[in-house]
């Protein structure tokens, strides 16, 4: 069976280019020109898709968090305030897909619950990723599985029995990232080797990688141990007030964590040793016996 799924118009897995994911998520800080000029960053430096956060603040936060206090850039407020602000509504999210769209880009986004499944119904994301909280939620697996579009799932905080049943859960038409949800994540954590351990697992799922540590280097190594996918969070500036930019990588870390990717991909080649033509002066100057 192939390990590939098709996301829009594109095919992601085994034989395709890797799927180049730059994670906005909030760190627009709930400001609609931001979320365009990270949309604006992503499409420059070349990646795939672009990805937001969908949450109903009411169920997304604990109980015994929502009325703790943070200083924040809209003042002093309680958590589930500051979560409200950095929610986009249905006409933002309206500019957000028209400006998608006029710059050639596919946009998914993070369903944290049912209300945010049934919100993003009405716009034309191909695929909605469930995050590494949520894994264990069947309820919203199954939820999300029923409107037909392909999911994409987190695996951080997770051991292999819950992926196994998230797996069950979801049935066909999905991918699993292996990341760790520390933000940011220190390389000891980073645990890469599990990528080629979840092909293993899942034979017929492509396997990617959501990265949370801080510089580009992991992320083109997850590539060479089999990560179809690749996920960055993305940010115009990692002194940008928010929990998760300092995870996050700017515009110009972008390009080249791009490039690092297509680089990756090339030099991987097909595994099939051989004597190539750009060898063949060397060989003649160097070579003293023809062992053929």
């Amino acid at each position: 069976m192939a390990r590939e799924m098709k996301l829009g118009e594109r095919w992601l897995g085994d034989g395709h280019p890797t799927y180049v994911i730059a994670e906005i998520g909030i760190n627009h800080n709930g400001d609609l020109d931001v979320a365009r000029q990270m949309i604006d960053a992503a499409v420059h430096a070349g990646v795939d898709a672009v990805k937001f956060q969908k949450r109903t603040p009411e169920l997304a936060t604990p109980p015994e968090q929502r009325q703790l206090m943070r200083d924040t850039p809209w003042g002093y407020i309680t958590y589930l305030d500051y979560r409200h602000r950095v929610e986009f509504n249905e006409a933002q999210y309206r500019e957000i897909e028209r400006h998608c769209q006029s710059r050639g880009i596919t946009w998914i986004a993070s369903v944290w619950d049912e209300p945010s499944v049934d919100f993003m119904e009405q716009f034309a994301t191909p695929a909605y990723k469930i995050p590494s909280a949520a894994l264990t939620d069947h309820k919203l697996l199954r939820h999300a599985r029923a409107t037909g579009r392909p999911l994409i799932l987190s695996t951080g905080m997770s051991t292999m029995r819950q992926i196994h049943r998230a797996v069950e859960t979801v049935g066909e038409r999905l991918a699993l990232m292996h990341c760790t949800s520390t933000y940011p994540c220190e390389p000891e954590e980073l645990n890469l080797n599990v990528i080629p351990v979840l092909r293993k697992e899942f034979p017929a799922i492509p396997i990617g990688y959501s990265g949370h540590e801080v510089g580009l280097v992991p992320s083109a190594v997850a590539v060479s141990l089999g990560a179809s996918i690749v996920e960055r969070h993305l940010t115009l500036d990692r002194a940008m007030w928010g929990s998760d930019q300092a995870a996050s990588v700017e515009p110009a870390g972008f390009e080249r964590l791009v490039k690092y990717i297509r680089v990756t991909e090339a030099s991987l080649g097909d595994g099939i040793k051989k004597v190539y033509q750009s060898e063949m002066p060397s060989m003649k100057k160097l070579r003293r016996a023809d062992d053929a």
